[in-house]
Parts: C-alpha cells; sequence; structure tokens
C-alpha cells in the first residue's frame, strides 16, 4: 500500500548556517503510517510548487518566532530570535498548499504562523504583554509529560475525535493567538483564554495546535489520534483506502 508522503518545514540553526528535524516529528508520522519528509528552505514559487505536488499533506513544524512585520507590528524587546527566510517560505508554503487543496497540520509555531498567513496576529511574548505566568507554557525536560490542561470546544471537530472535552498537553511557547484570523475557528482553549487549537472551515483537514504531539504520542493516546486524523486526510489526497 502506498504511503502518503508528509512534507515538513525544516528547523533552522541560524548560527551553524544549516536546517534540520527533529527525530519526534518523524517517528509520530511513521507510526501513524505516513512518509516523512522535510523540505529544502526556499521561497521560490515554482520550486514550493512542484514540492508541494509531490506530497499529499504538510506539516509546519515548530521553531522560532514569527517576524512582527508579517502581521503588522514592530518587534518587542522581549521578541526572540526571528528568521525572515523561514517565515516567508511558510507564508508563501501555506497558501501553495491551499491553493492545491492539501491537508496542512501546524504544530505550536504552526499554529501561529498560520494565524499570521490568514491575516491574525499573534502576542509577542506573554509574559510581558499580558502580565501573566507563563511557566506553565513554558515547558522544561521531560518533554512527553503534560504540563497544563486545555479545555475542547464542544462540538468541534476536535471534540468529536478525542470523545472528550478537555485534555492534558506538552507546551514549550511564550508567544500565542492574538487576533484570530478570519477563517479559522477556535478549537480549543487554555485555562487562561489562549487559543490552543484553530481549524480552517470550509476545509477538510487545515489544523493545528499550540502544543507538541509529538512529543508525547508514545504516551497520548489523544496525540496519536491527532496524527492519525491528519495521516488519514492524507490518505484520501492520495486516493489511498484509510
Amino acid at each position: 500500500m502506498k504511503k502518503p508522503v508528509i512534507g515538513l518545514v525544516p528547523l533552522v540553526d541560524v548560527e551553524r548556517d544549516s536546517y534540520w528535524m527533529m527525530p519526534p516529528y518523524f517517528d509520530a508520522l511513521e507510526q501513524a503510517g505516513a512518509l516523512p519528509l522535510m523540505l529544502p528552505l526556499t521561497g521560490d514559487p515554482d520550486d514550493l510548487a512542484q514540492l508541494t505536488a509531490l506530497c499529499d499533506g504538510v506539516l509546519f513544524t515548530g521553531g522560532p518566532d514569527v517576524a512582527p512585520a508579517f502581521y503588522g507590528e514592530e518587534k518587542l524587546p522581549a521578541c526572540g530570535l526571528v528568521v525572515p527566510r523561514r517565515d516567508e517560505m511558510e507564508l508563501r508554503l501555506f497558501r501553495t498548499a491551499l491553493e492545491a487543496g492539501k491537508p496542512v497540520f501546524g504544530i505550536c509555531r504552526g499554529i501561529q504562523l498560520i494565524n499570521v498567513a490568514l491575516g491574525g496576529s499573534l502576542w509577542q511574548d506573554l509574559a510581558s504583554q499580558k502580565q501573566m505566568d507563563a511557566a506553565a507554557h513554558e515547558q522544561k525536560p521531560p518533554y512527553d509529560r503534560p504540563c497544563h490542561r486545555v479545555s475542547i470546544v464542544p462540538g468541534s471537530p476536535l471534540a468529536a475525535l478525542l470523545g472528550k472535552e478537555e485534555t492534558e498537553v506538552t507546551s514549550r511557547h511564550h508567544q500565542a493567538v492574538k487576533e484570530l484570523a478570519p477563517g479559522l475557528e477556535a478549537m480549543a482553549y487554555s485555562e487562561e483564554g489562549l487559543v490552543e487549537a484553530v481549524r480552517m472551515t470550509g476545509r477538510p483537514f487545515v489544523w493545528a495546535v499550540q502544543w507538541h504531539p509529538e512529543n508525547s504520542y508514545q504516551v497520548s493516546e489523544d496525540s496519536r489520534r491527532l496524527f492519525a486524523a491528519f495521516v488519514d486526510s492524507c490518505k484520501k489526497e492520495n486516493g489511498t483506502t484509510v
């Protein structure tokens, strides 16, 4: 049986002038029955169109902060490292994937990038801008253990998938969705009211979560179900029987 190919946005190491991938992303996708493929760091529209055509779905990985210029704000001192080259690639790749009707899944930075791509904005730093204790969202090792709970919106596709209205998640971020983009629908919130999961309405599978299911898929059925739902959507894209 042909496995769906899923393209992953590369992680970027600016100091070493390199890009790479964390194994849990690959492992979680392989466990769900997919063939993961790390994409090159390119912003060329033709190259991105060809790469998108090769893939049955695209996963937007975690990473550095999205440059505030892409959502019309000045960079604050508390905003972290930004990599505009990666931002530009992902924004173009996301729009290319949408035009091609490909399933999309975003993780951590991924939910933020998707929100910005569709016209939303971000909290550049939760601690300084929202005056909240962000410690629960900046987890220390071990990363496979949950560090806070999220409430799932009743009646949402996420609630239907997990069969519950609350779950525990791993979390490592200091930014979050501020203004939710048009076309996105929140599917989960943190105890502080932060958007923790979204979907794009009118699309079979354009989902994103603020937490890190790739770190907990080995011990969390909820995380495995998220990856399985994404991979199943990609199987439908390539015509494989689910």
